[in-house]
């Protein structure tokens, strides 16, 4: 999982989507309790939170380009989806040392 989140991190880095590595973070967390109608009844799911106002195709594109990671990282898992989630940058808060 280490790698894979490094993978993540680095394919959304040279995305040029970001302004600089310190607004990108990647995390994974196991989930113990999992059904599925898909078999293998395995998943994994990565939510995409963006700040609001990136054109639909650079979001479909980042995607995209984020499910390709998964899929080279995860090609026994069942199930693998990618969700850009926008974030509204008024009521956002973030610091960074």
């Amino acid at each position: 999982m280490n790698a894979l989140a490094k993978a993540l991190f680095e394919a959304a880095l040279e995305s040029g989507v970001f302004g600089a590595g310190k607004d990108i973070k990647t995390r994974t967390i196991a989930c113990d309790n999992v059904f599925s109608g898909a078999e293998p009844q395995t998943f994994a799911h990565l939510t995409l939170r963006l700040v609001a106002g990136r054109p639909l195709e650079v979001r479909q594109k980042l995607a995209n380009d984020l499910l390709a990671v998964l899929e080279a990282h995860l090609p026994e898992v069942g199930t693998l989806t990618v969700l850009p989630i926008e974030i509204d940058q008024d009521v956002y808060a973030k610091r960074v040392l």
